[in-house]
């Protein structure tokens, strides 16, 4: 259930790094800026967003390679029985052996009371 939960999280911040990425102005952007894209500066500054995708993206990489070592420690971690298989021989061979049945009776001759 940990591990579930631990990738659940590292799939999150891949896809959350792979949108910061790719929300971030490459270094040429501000060429384009001439020819109308003005107003892209209005919400966080004209230095705002660079300084807060670029902090966002390090944070979220930080947690990923955090995660990414956490799986990597669960994953070399061996469990006594990891398949179903293993598990089902472990269960038989723990269980003791039923004792042998005692042999049935021989039935009576037939003619003798």
């Amino acid at each position: 259930m940990l591990r579930g939960l631990i990738l659940a999280v590292h799939i999150l911040l891949a896809l959350m790094i792979i949108g910061l990425v790719l929300l971030q102005r490459g270094k040429g952007a501000e060429a384009g800026a001439g020819f109308g894209s003005g107003a892209s500066g209005t919400v966080f500054g004209a230095r705002g967003t660079t300084t807060l995708f670029s902090r966002l993206t390090a944070v979220f990489a930080a947690l990923f390679f955090a995660t990414s070592l956490t799986l990597a420690y669960l994953g070399t971690r061996t469990s006594e029985a990891s398949t179903v298989l293993e598990r089902a021989a472990q269960a038989a061979a723990s269980q003791p052996a039923p004792a042998p049945a005692a042999p049935a009776p021989a039935p009576a001759p037939k003619g003798t009371p």
